[in-house]
């Protein structure tokens, strides 16, 4: 199981980009796959094939009517795990004995 964590935005719409990031997250969303949008980012989990395929879409979208674009993606795999999109979180409150602002 994948957790990919990644940004993509234009280089070349100005200094707003929710229009672009939007379109992302319909793709996203529509896919099926858990997922944890962030101020900086979006994390997806799913098997290396289906997140590659999300992040491959929202690019092929994107560079649709972008010149120039920038993405940014880290990957953690871990055989036969899934679910960690919420467990590492609950993990770290566990140890600390309360729940943190997520």
């Amino acid at each position: 199981m994948v957790l990919l964590e990644f940004s993509m935005s234009p280089f070349d719409k100005g200094d707003s980009l929710s229009e672009y990031v939007a379109r992302s997250l319909d793709i996203i969303d529509k896919s099926g796959l858990p997922y944890q949008l962030t101020p900086m980012g979006t994390i997806l989990e799913g098997e290396w094939d289906e997140v590659m395929a999300v992040v491959t879409a929202c690019f092929k979208k994107m560079s649709g009517d972008c010149k120039r674009v920038s993405t940014s993606i880290k990957i953690d795999y871990r055989a036969g795990k899934s679910g960690r999109l919420k467990s590492k979180i609950r993990s770290v409150e566990d140890k600390l004995g309360r729940t943190l602002s997520t």
